[in-house]
């Protein structure tokens, strides 16, 4: 799952400490363009797996919550800045993040990240692979050694490279990666799979610690009644817990 090499962070203001005590609109910080995790549908709103998952989170934890979309690149610092109090867009747990942002408990379990190329038999150990930048399989690509890693801003300019024959691969979440394969016939998904990441939880501030507890508490609720584990089957993001 997604890995942000972080670059710079400010001191958390306190925006979020209103929503951490449990008053004021608790902002939902998504990126709007991960699909099945996140992505906007047709009538312009916030939708997919993690829209659901965060609507119900809410409302188990008697938060009143507005969603915000926001880059990738910059989606830790402007939560850090107070733009908004959550971000729920696919993010990995790692320690790397933890030295910013706290995390919640995780919703999801580590997702297996899959290579999608032109053919079955792309070289992945010493060609060139696109990634999304800032992601955990960025790093992965990074410290592979042979390989030359090719970033883009977005998901979809990572899978453009390797249509326009720019890239050999590209490594991304597996369950990004396949439904393109399923739909484009001159894409094939690669046997070979890499497990990075430690499961996808929500960012918090490292200062609103009710708050992320209160949305950990949610969390265990959905998975001790089977609705979480309902909604990864339904959108495909992974195994169940």
């Amino acid at each position: 799952m997604k890995n942000l090499i972080l670059t710079a962070a400010v001191a958390a203001l306190t925006a979020g400490a209103a929503a951490a005590d449990g008053h004021g609109v608790v902002r939902l910080g998504t990126e709007g363009a991960y699909p099945p995790y996140n992505f906007i549908n047709d009538a312009g709103e916030v939708d997919g797996f993690e829209r659901k998952v965060g609507d119900e989170l809410c409302a188990r934890a008697e938060l009143t919550c507005e969603w915000v979309t926001n880059d990738w690149d910059s989606i830790i610092p402007n939560l850090v800045s107070g733009n908004y109090d959550v971000i729920i867009a696919g993010m990995s747990i790692t320690d790397e993040r933890k030295e910013v942002i706290d995390f919640s408990d995780a919703y999801t379990q580590p997702d297996p990240s899959g290579y999608l190329a032109l053919s079955a038999d792309a070289d992945i150990e010493g060609g060139v692979i696109a990634a999304q930048s800032n992601t955990i399989q960025a790093s992965f690509i990074a410290g592979m050694g042979a390989a030359t890693l090719l970033e883009f801003a977005t998901p979809e300019e990572t899978v453009a490279a390797v249509r326009n024959g720019e890239a050999d691969a590209v490594l991304a979440d597996k369950s990004f990666l396949q439904p393109i394969a399923d739909a484009e016939a001159e894409l094939v998904m690669l046997e070979q799979q890499e497990l990075i990441g430690g499961g996808v939880g929500l960012g918090v501030r490292q200062s609103d610690t009710e708050l992320r507890d209160k949305l950990s508490a949610a969390i265990q609720s959905m998975k001790d009644d089977g609705s979480l584990n309902a909604l990864i089957t339904e959108w495909g993001v992974g195994e169940p817990f």
